[in-house]
């Protein structure tokens, strides 16, 4: 916060009185306590959360007659920021925002540093004009400088030949933390990190080395390489991995660990060989983004309260299914999170143990040293547990053990990969299962899949004929009839405000798109559909029903199908019809 006199804080502090943003008592009492610390009103008005920052920022801008800029939510372009170097924005607290008529406009959180501004001058070779920003407003820009690749390609080309001298004599173990190749890695694993994907592909081509991101489930490439640092590049990854950085004709699989703004990060690194090199893909498990809870993950209504009952029996089975990278897992930490106490005793094994949690036993499958899915699972069973996740059932001989631990009065948490719900059920038939022991054992199974959310900045629009058709053709039984209906069936579904079903049409929404919400996007969240196995579906399964007949009976009874949880989703506008389609076009 720039240095005011008394007088300019008076005035700004009376203005946030006026226009009601602070209570004048609550400055009073701060007064008194400023004239002993003689400390700056305005500070502690911000640091005791009085008054939001940005406003304090935009009441001084307002006093002093300067131009103010709120720069939260703002992409600001690379070749723009370039205007400054970011040590220099860095120091000066000044962020550039554009050139008009001659003249760079910089944003500064002390606009009245004339000797700052005359230096910032010097260095662009132009008049700036000087608006005001706040400080959390600048440094929200300043992290904008990491997801610039330019400094990399430029690093790399300027030492393109170094590199390549480096790798034919195989001495790649001399490229040091300051090198190109590991600022360009620091860099590309930042930029993943901050725009929250859950991938990094690393893929050679014939004449270059392309790198794309998975960000809310979708591919995008972020920038492309000289070929000529591919060896190095891949080498380093090696290295941090513990690989064999000589070894170029088999997979391997690797892990190490990095930190982005204080948080944690696990990276899972999984190396093939391909036709123009080796490709690598890095699986980031961020410790500390993922909410933990069903509900914000997108569960609700009746297969929320379907799986809420199922993890209140003292044993059974719980049984998750979807495709990869589908959040099984992260679904299955939710529930445990739930039921974790003191009274039970938790133990896990997991290939990767994902998410930390405190009052867990976690166990690490290490198939090397001959710990496994099946021999870990024995061996927790002789640990006294409560509850037991396997992380994954693979075989027949975990399926088989998994269901022995559910019937001595365990209860289970466990994934399979299956396209629903109904679809778990003869997959561990096939497993060789006997059907009265999964009958006798299956509290509740669980399908689901992962939509991209509408981004914040959206807008509305009418379905169209064929939208409106799908709608009515998959929530017909579904949404209300009449007007009366409406509050009773969007409480029991869990989607307020849901329309009457209406043959004409309906009102959806759509995001804006832009660069940090590509596609109109922003964030994920889960279609879920859940079947309370009952006598009936248990009959189902002794009589070796297909998972079409079983959710048939599951649909008669109540369940909400992913697809219909899609579509009630896009109606409450969360997600679309197009990205619901686009997961869910497989599912009844």
């Amino acid at each position: 916060m720039a240095l005011l006199t008394r007088e300019v804080q008076d005035r700004v502090v009376n203005l946030l009185v006026d226009e009601g943003l602070v209570d004048v008592d609550v400055v009073r009492g701060i007064r008194a306590d400023v004239e002993k610390s003689k400390r700056p009103i305005l500070s502690v008005l911000s640091e005791e959360k009085q008054v939001a920052s940005e406003a304090i920022t935009h009441a001084t801008a307002e006093v002093m007659g300067v131009p103010y800029v709120n720069l939260k939510n703002v992409k600001i372009e690379q070749e723009v920021l370039l205007n400054l170097t970011q040590d220099v924005a860095e120091r000066s607290m000044a962020i550039p925002l554009g050139e008009k008529d001659g003249r760079l406009t910089v944003a500064m959180l002390d606009v009245t540093n004339v000797q700052a501004t005359d230096y910032l001058a010097t260095l662009v070779k132009k008049p700036i004009r000087t608006v005001m920003a706040s400080e959390s407003g600048i440094r929200a820009i300043l992290v904008q400088y990491t997801s610039d690749f330019s400094s990399i390609k430029k690093a790399v080309k300027q030492t393109n030949e170094e590199v390549r001298l480096k790798t034919q004599n195989s001495n790649v173990k001399t490229i040091n933390q300051d090198s190109p190749i590991s600022k360009a890695l620091n860099t590309i694993l930042d930029f993943a990190a901050k725009s929250k994907a859950s991938d990094i592909h690393i893929e050679p081509l014939e004449n270059s080395l392309v790198i794309r991101c998975r960000i809310d489930g979708v591919l995008r490439q972020v920038m492309e390489l000289p070929k000529a640092i591919e060896p190095a590049l891949v080498s380093r990854i090696k290295i941090l991995s513990n690989l064999k950085i000589d070894e170029h004709r088999v997979p391997q699989d690797g892990q190490f660990a990095v930190e982005v703004d204080g948080n944690e990060i696990d990276l899972r690194i999984a190396i093939s060989p391909v036709v123009w090199g080796e490709q690598v893909v890095i699986r980031l498990l961020d410790k500390s983004g993922t909410a933990m809870e069903v509900e914000k993950m997108g569960m609700t209504g009746r297969a929320l309260r379907t799986v809420l009952k199922g993890i209140e029996r003292p044993n059974g089975m719980i049984l998750t299914s979807g495709p990869t990278g589908s959040g099984k897992s992260t679904t299955l930490y939710a529930l445990i999170k739930k039921i974790k106490s003191e009274a039970i005793n938790i133990v896990t094994l997991e290939d990767p143990v994902e998410y930390k949690m405190d009052g867990v036993n976690q166990i690490q499958v290490n198939v090397d040293a001959g710990l496994t899915f099946a021999s870990g699972l024995r061996s927790i069973l002789r640990q006294d547990p409560d509850v037991v996740m396997v992380g994954e059932i693979r075989d027949g001989e975990t399926a088989n053990l998994a269901v022995q631990a559910a019937l001595t009065g365990h209860l289970v948490f466990s994934t399979l990969h299956t396209n629903s719900a109904a679809g778990i059920l003869p997959r561990l038939l096939d497993m060789g299962i006997e059907p009265f022991l999964i009958a006798s054992t299956l509290n509740t199974v669980i399908g689901q899949r992962l939509v991209r959310r509408v981004a914040e900045k959206r807008e509305a629009y009418a379905a169209s004929d064929m939208e409106t058709r799908e709608i009515n053709s998959v929530l017909g039984a579904v949404l209300p009839k009449n007007q009366t209906e409406v509050a009773s069936v969007s409480q029991d579904l869990g989607y307020a405000g849901l329309p009457v079903a209406n043959p004409k049409g309906y009102t959806l929404v759509k995001g804006i798109e832009s660069r940090e919400a590509p596609g109109g996007y922003g964030g994920r969240a889960g279609l879920y559909e859940a079947i309370d196995v009952d006598e009936d579906i248990q009959k189902l399964i002794v009589a070796r029903a297909t998972a079409g007949d079983i959710m048939k009976v599951a649909k008669a009874k109540g369940t909400i199908t992913m697809r219909q949880d899609g579509m009630l989703k896009a109606l409450s506008g969360i997600t679309t019809i197009k990205e619901v389609d686009r997961v869910a076009s497989d599912l009844a």
